[in-house]
């Protein structure tokens, strides 16, 4: 489903969640927002829909590092069949955990980017969504003595900090370690 009728997307996400939260017996309420106000520090994110969760079960979503929030997500997504160009345009967070992760990312890329600096060597992060992969690119682009890039397939993927004119042999794949 493509995002051409927000008010229309909305309206099915709301019914998917209704289902999913009975279901799932899950004491969670949510809000939804149509073009949400984000702060001007946000570039990286600029949503056409936020998804708020709320209730007794909020701690759920985010343990594990927010794995049950990005699955309800994920199926959400799936479920309308929104493309991967749309993904960026629906937003799901639960107590503000989602700026806190982008937010950790930023600084994991401000110490991968020292380090890429002081050793002259690639950094290789643990493998990690399209999205938060995006965070990272985003928060070096305008690192002129670095570069980015993504490498790997599936699960594996994960981003790569080179320098800028780095010749050597490509950074070594992290070990599959779990995404927090």
């Amino acid at each position: 489903m493509p995002m051409q009728d927000k008010i229309a997307t909305a309206k099915r996400i709301s019914e998917l969640l209704n289902t999913i939260i009975q279901l799932g017996d899950f004491r969670l309420k949510y809000k939804i927002t149509v073009d949400p106000p984000l702060p001007e520090d946000r570039d990286w994110e600029r949503p056409s829909i936020l998804v708020e969760f709320s209730g007794t079960d909020s701690g759920m979503l985010i343990e594990r590092g927010g794995e049950l929030l990005r699955s309800i997500e994920c199926v959400v997504m799936e479920a309308l069949r929104m493309g991967s160009d749309d993904h960026d345009k629906v937003a799901f967070d639960c107590m503000g955990h989602r700026r806190a992760r982008f937010d950790e990312l930023k600084m994991a890329a401000e110490v991968a980017a020292q380090q890429v600096r002081d050793r002259g060597v690639p950094y290789s992060f643990a493998p990690m969504s399209s999205r938060e992969r995006r965070i990272v690119h985003l928060a070096l682009r305008d690192q002129a003595d670095l570069r980015t890039e993504s490498e790997g397939m599936g699960p594996e993927r994960h981003l790569v900090v080179y320098p800028k004119d780095y010749k050597g042999k490509p950074a070594p794949a992290p070990s599959m370690r779990r995404r927090r």
